[in-house]
């Protein structure tokens, strides 16, 4: 179990569990504050959530997983809506946190609101930022460009000629191998069977709980205007809000994102 008093405000330390020998990893920002976890979206890790860290601090500790097969966490054949509530639970349990606030972009959204579902008495309140509640139902998936991304190379250098006009969004996040070798912190054919898996009607998930809830919707983002509306009216405790960005809304918009969150938990 990890001490929650272990760390300093503003410091993260990387730490990992092993869930039937498979790493998930996490980083936690420190400080003795609330506990908050927030989960993150696809092709992405918890380190993007430094910024909203420091923000909330001193009170509120911000706990950031790697979700599988992302950032340093290891590769699975499994990237089912039950594997990822599966790890969230792991993790909480890792951590001793019978309850806590869930906050989560994107996939990361979906996945919060799914664990309060199914496990109401652990999830205080609820950040869902770019999270629908319904999504691909026309049976399109975005990720079509990730088929062909090589997943390594030889070289750094030759691992960015490959990735092509991608090679910007994930230069910065490139991975050296023991062997020299480089990959992306994520399998491209991986994330597009993740992305087929997250899609859904998940409404009955979404109006489950009651306890409150933040909905944070970029105004050139997934969430629909109509159905960011239908998910305030159709779930009590929920507010919303929009901000001026596109779907990567809390990197996109950092600080308004975090001023958003930070008066949402003052209410709480």
């Amino acid at each position: 179990m990890t001490d929650l008093t272990a760390t300093a405000p503003g410091t993260a330390t990387r730490s990992e569990l092993s869930i039937n020998g498979r790493r998930l990893s996490y980083l936690d920002f420190g400080g003795t504050g609330r506990p908050l976890v927030a989960l993150h979206g696809h092709l992405s890790e918890g380190a993007t959530f430094a910024h909203l860290a420091a923000a909330l601090g001193p009170e509120w500790r911000l706990i950031a997983p790697d979700q599988r097969g992302q950032g340093e966490s290891d590769r699975t054949p499994d990237y089912s809506r039950e594997g990822y509530l599966a790890d969230l639970e792991a993790l909480l349990d890792h951590l001793g946190l019978e309850e806590t606030v869930l906050l989560g972009h994107s996939l990361g959204a979906i996945n919060a609101y799914q664990f309060a579902a199914r496990h109401p008495e652990r999830v205080s309140a609820l950040v869902n930022a770019e999270g629908p509640a319904s999504l691909g139902l026309d049976g399109s998936n975005p990720f079509g460009f990730l088929k062909n991304l090589p997943y390594q190379a030889p070289t750094r250098e030759a691992l960015i000629e490959g990735l092509g006009p991608a090679a910007p969004f994930f230069a910065d996040r490139l991975r050296e191998n023991a062997d020299g070798s480089w990959r992306l912190p994520f399998h491209p054919q991986d994330m597009y069977r993740s992305e087929d898996q997250v899609h859904g009607d998940h409404w009955a998930d979404w109006t489950a709980t009651s306890c409150p809830a933040l909905l944070v919707r970029g105004a050139k983002g997934v969430i629909p205007a109509e159905q960011a509306a239908a998910m305030v009216d159709r779930r009590s405790g929920t507010v919303a809000i929009e901000l001026d960005a596109d779907h990567l809304v809390y990197t996109a918009a950092p600080d308004a994102f975090a001023t958003a969150v930070r008066d949402f938990l003052d209410t709480l």
